[in-house]
């Protein structure tokens, strides 16, 4: 008497009917014409393939929560950028200190004191 081969695919669907769907192997083993037995070794063989897929889709979707926040956090920092640029007045210059204790703009070359003078010379232009 010859035992009767099936293919992989066949075994993990039976165990996917048992495990996935909520059959019992009763139902599964009599509907399919398998022995209980054949059934509990391949749920015993390929069960863990169904967890494996549980454990993969979660990382998945972990992955897509991660790679959103990545994005959302990416699009803020780029704002508090821009509007730190645009609290300097459009310039972000470096400056050093001078000899006397004051500081020169890195690109104007010129001191805290000159560049304060600067301002309150045209501050009775900008009250117009």
């Amino acid at each position: 008497m010859s035992s009767k081969r099936y293919t992989e695919e066949f075994k993990i669907e039976a165990v996917a009917q048992v495990t996935q769907r909520g059959y019992s192997v009763l139902e599964v083993s009599d509907r399919l014409g398998v022995t209980n037995k054949s059934l509990y070794d391949w749920i015993k063989k390929y069960g863990d393939q169904g967890e494996q897929h549980k454990t993969i889709n979660s990382q998945q979707d972990e992955l897509r929560r991660l790679k959103a926040e990545l994005r959302r956090v990416t699009e803020e920092r780029d704002i508090l950028k821009e509007v730190a640029v645009d609290s300097t007045g459009g310039c972000n210059t470096e400056y050093s200190i001078d000899q006397c204790g004051g500081f020169r703009d890195g690109k104007t070359r010129q001191t805290g004191l000159e560049r304060r003078a600067e301002v309150r010379a045209m501050e009775p232009l900008a009250q117009w």
